[in-house]
């Protein structure tokens, strides 16, 4: 498959990628394969704006610190310093997976048949002529809290966690490009998320790739996978705790789907995210934790991410 990447980006045949979370298995359809299939997906922000309520059953927090402590002790012993730590939530809706689909308002959205929805507002990467971006995204607040702007970019721990992601990716980057920059550092964005608002903190760094990029693509993507702003560092030894203290199989949640025109390719990570399990629901979601991460603060975040927007 990741021949069939490059050969098509070569001869400027439009696709849509979309990759699991370890990138062991890659789907790819051309324009004319979409036809036939039942995916739909979504670079464009829709104006219409919807609220949708969930009933959740999540993970009580005793289950969450217990696997939290698990993940402090690997970090003090050195074998990770940034784990991006993920938990499954039954949801109860009266929307199928398509209608979720259709009435999320999100920057990236992608339905796989009836099998997952994911509405996500992180970018993987973005290719533009030769210049390649990545955004990562690390640090969330609750809108509503008081200066709540400036309190989640003097947040200790937030700014670690935030400068060691992008530390992560402007390696990745520099394994397939030169000229590696952060041209924005730290920026807020505001996301709905029905009956709230959030703040997240994003970076924006940039690269320089061969002018015949396109010729070896599959090579690109294979190296930048997965995507570090939602394992950790180091990606490797990270992925390998994440595969032990993590109760579910990640699958396709947190994977990427992207889609090239011809020309240029544009990209998402797969959080915000409904699984269906044999006809239930599933809601995928989480955060990074570090040596000074607060359990009662993490599992907050997790079920904050909980939502359709």
């Amino acid at each position: 498959m990741i021949n069939r990447l490059s050969l098509l980006a070569a001869s400027g045949t439009p696709f849509l990628l979309i990759s699991d979370f370890k990138a062991e298995k890659l789907l790819v359809y051309t324009d004319e394969e979409l036809k036939t299939n039942d995916i739909a997906f979504s670079f464009t922000p829709s104006t219409q704006l919807n609220s949708t309520s969930l009933q959740i059953a999540p993970m009580d927090f005793k289950t969450y610190k217990k696997n939290f402590n698990t993940i402090i002790e690997h970090i003090k012993a050195g074998e990770t310093y940034l784990l991006n730590y993920t938990c499954s939530t039954p949801i109860t809706t009266n929307l199928s997976l398509h209608e979720i689909y259709n009435k999320a308002h999100a920057k990236f959205k992608l339905r796989y048949k009836d099998d997952f929805v994911c509405f996500s507002p992180e970018r993987f990467i973005k290719i533009e002529q030769s210049t390649i971006s990545t955004y990562p995204m690390k640090g969330t607040i609750d809108a509503s809290i008081e200066n709540a702007k400036a309190k989640i970019l003097s947040n200790e721990k937030e700014m670690a966690e935030h400068i060691m992601v992008v530390d992560l990716l402007r390696n990745d980057l520099g394994i397939i490009a030169k000229e590696i920059k952060v041209e924005d550092f730290r920026y807020v964005e505001h996301l709905k998320t029905g009956n709230k608002e959030l703040l997240q903190v994003s970076s924006k760094i940039t690269g320089q790739l061969p002018r015949d990029w396109r010729k070896n693509f599959g090579e690109i993507i294979a190296a930048l996978l997965p995507a570090g702003s939602i394992t950790g560092t180091p990606k490797r030894s990270t992925v390998k705790i994440i595969e032990t203290v993590e109760a579910h199989k990640r699958g396709f949640f947190t994977g990427v789907f992207g889609y090239f025109d011809g020309e240029n390719f544009d990209s998402a990570v797969m959080i915000r995210f409904i699984e269906n399990n044999n006809g239930n629901l599933i809601y995928k979601s989480g955060g990074g934790i570090t040596i000074d991460s607060s359990s009662t603060n993490e599992y907050q975040e997790m079920l904050d991410k909980i939502y359709i927007p």
